[in-house]
């Protein structure tokens, strides 16, 4: 197992704090939208008398919640699919590759 260094640990950690950052501008954007949207669409049902209980109305809020959704899961459960362990193979990997087509 790889020990890191000060400066390592420090990359890794922003690099994890941009990602959660990003995720709350998702999810600020997402909400604040919605709401918008929904109270424009809700006056304007109101004076057609149209159902506002409809899928057209949910519409941008249930494709884009699936987007938020997705976003929040890679940003707090990275090791779901391809981890760090995975990242890390994968690197160790590459370098190998490149070492031995240099050298050969």
């Amino acid at each position: 197992m790889k020990t890191y260094t000060r400066e390592e640990r420090y990359l890794f950690a922003k690099k994890k704090l941009n990602r959660i950052k990003a995720f709350y501008r998702h999810l600020f954007w997402y909400l604040a939208i919605n709401v918008f949207l929904l109270v424009l669409i809700g006056t304007e049902m109101e004076w057609k008398g149209d159902e506002f209980w409809s899928f057209g109305t949910f519409s941008t809020a249930i494709f884009w919640g699936i987007g938020v959704v997705i976003h929040g899961v890679t940003t707090f459960v990275p090791d779901l699919f391809l981890g760090k362990t995975w990242e890390e193979r994968q690197i160790r990997k590459y370098m190998e590759k490149d070492k031995r087509e240099r050298w050969e």
